[in-house]
């Protein structure tokens, strides 16, 4: 007992991020069951934008690389990996109130797809199980800027070059990706992007998320 007592007080700080996840699935879930009327997004630019199909790769790491960055700051950096917790939970709940007050969808994918190879087939998968609705603002675009936000303001990578370009180059991919596949209107990336520069400055310019903590503790010494 006293060892599972050490586990849950050394990683206790998992729990809100793991109750979170439950919930936002669950509440995503239900969004996308009938969703037939909603408000269509789409800007003369989307129509400028090629698909390209190769774009897939860099969606779909997606899923990888916002897992993997909180988990390692889960267990590097208890600062840090509160930070991003804030930072994409504040986000991802914009984004479900949004898309529960007013649903939105766009009409941007191609009847048929315009070529046939290993890429494609891929974005057909994924389009059978994402229906072009609840957009806006991206996730992907938001979650990817958190990632990479969190990479460039950890102490523990700040000497990974490697790491630091890789996860720029990487971000990039995924924010261009979701136009490329027409997963996403240029307005729901444009606004993803403004949410992410507002959340940058509240979560590691102002530092309102630990500046209180860090306060108390002071207090308390």
């Amino acid at each position: 007992m006293k060892r599972l007592g050490c586990i849950y007080t050394k990683y206790k700080h998992i729990i809100p991020m793991l109750v979170f996840m439950v919930i936002y699935l669950a509440w995503f879930s239900w969004l996308e069951q009938d969703v037939t009327k909603y408000r269509v997004i789409h800007m003369a630019l989307d129509d400028y934008i090629p698909f390209c199909e190769v774009f897939i790769v860099p969606y779909l790491l997606w899923f990888f690389y916002v897992a993997a960055v909180v988990a390692f700051l889960m267990f590097k950096n208890k600062q840090d990996y509160y930070k991003t917790c804030v930072f994409l939970m504040t986000g991802m709940t914009v984004f479900l109130i949004i898309s529960t007050l007013w649903p939105n969808g766009h009409h941007l994918r191609p009847a048929v797809l315009p070529r046939e190879n290993v890429f494609s087939s891929l974005v057909a998968m994924l389009w059978k199980t994402d229906t072009p609705t609840n957009l806006w603002p991206s996730i992907h675009v938001y979650n990817s800027l958190g990632a990479h936000f969190a990479v460039m303001h950890s102490r523990e990578l700040a000497a990974k070059k490697g790491i630091r370009i890789a996860s720029l180059v990487l971000a990039t991919s995924i924010i261009l990706s979701t136009m490329l596949l027409k997963q996403h209107s240029v307005f729901d990336v444009m606004t993803g992007l403004f949410m992410g520069a507002v959340m940058y400055v509240a979560v590691y310019h102002k530092d309102w998320i630990l500046a209180p903590r860090t306060q108390r503790a002071a207090q308390h010494n």
